[in-house]
């Protein structure tokens, strides 16, 4: 019920925040995603999917932080660092999107979705 409860009001937040286009997050496909992270000196990359979902295969690098952890969440969101530009996927964009749209709220400033997420991936994965 909790991860429900957080999912509707993450949606609902997202529905009623005004933003202009500066603060938009920005979608961009594997190509520009991992040229724009190899130009960029402090970079995260952030995987949002289920632990289950991470343990089969990951992009190098990636660190972890379950989209479906709740509190836990929105609380390891908050412990990055918002100078760092932030490179987010999930298996097909949604969660990373919202992810995303969420840390411009926060008021970070480069965060960058995956678009198609792991699915569209063409790279190699890492594997646990």
């Amino acid at each position: 019920m909790n991860k429900f409860f957080f999912l509707f009001f993450f949606f609902f937040l997202s529905c009623v925040y005004s933003q202009n286009n500066a603060d938009k997050m920005i979608n961009l496909s594997e190509t520009e995603w991992v040229k724009l992270h190899d130009e960029s000196e402090e970079s995260v990359i952030i995987d949002v999917r289920t632990d289950d979902e991470f343990s089969t295969g990951y992009i190098d690098g990636a660190v972890n932080i379950d989209f479906y952890m709740g509190n836990e969440f929105i609380s390891e969101i908050d412990k990055l660092d918002k100078s760092k530009s932030y490179f987010i996927y999930c298996k097909s964009g949604a969660r990373s999107g919202q992810t995303c749209e969420l840390m411009k709220q926060k008021g970070f400033k480069k965060v960058y979705n995956l678009e198609g997420g792991i699915l569209g991936w063409t790279g190699e994965l890492e594997e646990l």
